[in-house]
């Protein structure tokens, strides 16, 4: 019972999550979500692979400015700022595994979403492109 307690705190929530453009829909991800303060700062370290069309979304809660690093995490990533709308506002791409560099969203964020590094380009994704996930259309209009 004890080892299925423990099982259950680290097992973070998943939820499927879009990404439209001009065009339609450009990308579908199943996203864990981490929504509270120790697993945002876990993320995605210590991890050594991210399977194809898997990410992380980070949940913020309020409206900031938000500051990233690389720190314990060896999969390079293509980091996505979603703004107050649940639009993407600025994309970081291919941040370098193991990095100590900040990389600062730029934006007024609300949700990060973290991908394999390249996605962004395959996907052609860009700023003003709508994110919807549950989570998101919980807080924002998503007009």
């Amino acid at each position: 019972m004890f080892l299925g307690l423990v099982q259950s705190v680290w097992a973070l929530e998943r939820q499927a999550l879009r990404i439209e453009g001009e065009g339609g829909v450009k990308a579908r991800y199943q996203v864990e979500l981490a929504s509270t303060s120790d697993e945002r700062m876990k993320g995605l370290m210590d991890r050594q692979a991210l399977d194809a069309g898997a990410g992380m979304l980070f949940d913020f809660g309020t409206p900031r400015r938000v500051y990233m690093w690389m720190r314990n995490t060896y999969i390079p990533l293509d980091m996505i700022f979603i703004g107050t709308d649940g639009r993407i506002g600025h994309i970081h791409r291919n941040a370098e595994p193991l990095s100590e560099t900040i990389i600062d969203s730029h934006i007024m964020t609300l949700y990060v979403l973290e991908v394999n590094a390249g996605e962004a380009d395959r996907r052609h994704l860009k700023e003003g492109d709508r994110v919807i996930a549950p989570a998101i259309a919980a807080t924002t209009s998503n007009p």
